[in-house]
């Protein structure tokens, strides 16, 4: 076990390097290495069985605004890429409303498979695919965080209060070892058909250049982390596993991953 200055030493060393962080073309790289992982993932046998492709994201790799949505629509599932429907054609318009188009963000959803039927992601899948998720945002490092509808808006928050009450709400929020600034609003696809949702949407999607304008937020200190650093070393196992205690990237081979590998780069980095 580490000494409690230790602890806090190394703590230092890993904010400092999250802060500085990595030239935009290493997370490009590193994006695509948890991409591949995500293309040979077998944990929701469901999904893996039913998907075309995997939906892992897209957009500036540098990105200062990350969205998170909640899962690939039919759409989505036929071109590898996020937001590419009618919600995705509203996306678009509200960027572009506020100055800013796709390459200027990083668009992602909490699930990386598409439920079949579009039917609402199964807590069991949030928790198999949210490792891909947070890799992400510790790559990408955004300084504001907008989550689409509930599914994203209750991981990330880590409680069950739904997107109607905490829509238009800026909140600074800890994910590993960063703050980041988290803005929940409307999913664009529920605010399709509702004019009343969809003006509140618009007015709160406009503060978005105010948030941004603010910067990221201020780090946390090292005493923040000192203790839940030692606790975790502490109770940390032999061998890193997933959720349902297997170990993670094991156990049979996954039949598709070669016809997957051949798959075009579905990133859309820029």
């Amino acid at each position: 076990m580490r000494s409690n200055a230790l602890a806090a030493r190394q703590y230092d060393q890993d904010v400092s390097a999250a802060r500085s962080a990595p030239p935009a073309s290493e997370r490009r790289e590193a994006l695509k290495e948890v991409l591949a992982q995500a293309r040979a993932c077998q944990r929701c046998s469901e999904l893996a069985a039913t998907r075309k492709t995997v939906v892992f994201g897209a957009g500036n790799a540098d990105a200062e605004l990350m969205f998170i949505g909640e899962a690939p629509g039919a759409s989505e599932d036929e071109q590898g890429l996020p937001f590419v429907g009618q919600a995705g054609k509203l996306l678009d318009q509200l960027l572009a409303e506020i100055g800013m188009e796709r390459r200027d963000v990083f668009v992602a959803n909490v699930l990386k498979c598409r439920p079949p039927g579009n039917r609402d992601p199964l807590p069991s899948e949030i928790e198999n695919c949210q490792d891909y998720l947070l890799r992400q945002v510790e790559l990408i490092q955004p300084s504001v965080i907008c989550t689409l509808g509930n599914f994203s808006t209750k991981l990330l928050r880590g409680d069950s209060t739904g997107i109607t009450r905490l829509h238009g709400q800026p909140e600074v929020i800890t994910l590993g070892r960063r703050a980041v600034r988290l803005y929940p609003i409307y999913h664009p696809a529920a605010a399709l058909y509702t004019p009343r949702m969809l003006d509140t949407l618009r007015e709160d999607f406009l503060r978005l250049p105010e948030l941004l304008a603010l910067g990221p937020p201020e780090q946390p200190p090292a005493e923040a982390f000192e203790a839940r650093e030692l606790a975790e070393t502490a109770a940390e196992p032999a061998g890193e596993s997933d959720a349902a205690g297997e170990p993670m990237n094991s156990g049979a081979p996954d039949p598709a991953a070669e016809e997957r590998s051949q798959e075009p780069d579905q990133l859309g980095l820029f």
